[in-house]
């Protein structure tokens, strides 16, 4: 059975910038609400860079009896830094569970982009790779080894401090070993490269014999962004996580995204996926035009999609 939830962002944040500004706990009270009244969705992944943040965000998810996942999600920390935070949002992440709540808790995400010394480089020169196949590739082979170095790290913090289930929320590539984790996690955008064996590989991580989470699917607003799958921010100029404007002239287009969502979820159920998060709620630091690039199912300014009503619909 597959089960929906949806991503919500609390701010991940870099050299001052942040995708979720002004922070109001009041809007992200609003903002849930949506989520379990209007969306009907069975849970709720928190992601961002701040502990504080994601345990406010988490602490209204609780009250509003969702069940959830508190998801750190860091672009440039250094592994003691990541460490650092995990345990605290495993602290944070206990002190509900005890209470009553529902958590799941991931150890990180994307770790093999935006964790120092996996990949080598800055974070500008690991992005650089993913539009050079051939350098990824001669890296790929040295992921593995360093990724699963760093989660043995990271679950023995977090189960030092949290009782419940704890997952990771993974890129393909990065050859996670899933034996100390409870739930298989994976962020899966469907690409036209990849588009004839999705399915497949869908059916490899069920095979695994362990509940299988898509921490994020999704696809952005315009024409042909279904076939980019989670390069849908390349049509964005950026000043690091600063918006500077559309890189072209690219025609809108929701209803291509919700073929991407309605295709997608038929694949995660039909293949035994246990839950799939939808990415995302709403990308508040992409208004106006920028919402092209958004995968949201609401404008920064609050206009829905039509992916939003087939979402509560499904």
């Amino acid at each position: 059975m597959c089960r929906k939830g949806i991503t919500y962002d609390t701010g991940i944040h870099q050299a001052g910038h942040s995708t979720h500004e002004p922070w109001d706990p009041e809007r992200v009270r609003r903002d849930l609400l949506t989520i379990r009244d209007e969306l009907g969705a069975t849970a709720v992944r928190v992601v961002g860079s701040e502990p504080d943040r994601l345990n406010t965000a988490a602490t209204i998810a609780v009250e509003l009896g969702m069940e959830l996942w508190f998801s750190l999600f860091t672009l440039e920390a250094d592994q003691e830094e990541e460490l650092r935070l995990l345990a605290e949002c495993a602290e944070h992440a206990e002190r509900l569970r005890v209470g009553g709540a529902g958590i799941v808790l991931t150890t990180g995400a994307e770790l093999g982009l935006f964790l120092e010394g996996i990949l080598p480089g800055t974070l500008e020169e690991r992005l650089a790779l993913l539009t050079e196949p051939d350098r990824l590739r001669a890296e790929i082979p040295h992921v593995p080894a360093r990724i699963n170095a760093f989660l043995a790290r990271a679950v023995t913090v977090v189960r030092d401090r949290f009782g419940g289930p704890i997952s990771y929320a993974s890129i393909p590539f990065e050859g996670v070993d899933w034996t100390p984790f409870d739930i298989i996690g994976v962020d899966l955008y469907r690409t036209a490269q990849i588009a004839d064996r999705f399915a497949e590989g869908v059916r490899s991580l069920v095979a695994r014999g362990k509940p299988v989470a898509i921490t994020e699917f999704g696809c952005a607003t315009y024409a042909g962004a279904g076939a980019d799958g989670a390069r849908g921010g390349e049509i964005v100029d950026w000043d690091g996580l600063r918006p500077l404007g559309l890189r072209g002239a690219y025609r809108r287009d929701e209803r291509e995204q919700v073929t991407v969502f309605t295709e997608l979820m038929d694949i995660f159920e039909a293949e035994g996926v246990d839950i799939a998060f939808c990415n995302t709620y709403v990308s508040y630091f992409l208004p106006g035009e920028l919402d092209l690039a958004s995968y949201g199912l609401i404008t920064a300014e609050g206009s829905r999609k039509l992916a939003f009503d087939t979402f509560a619909a499904r």
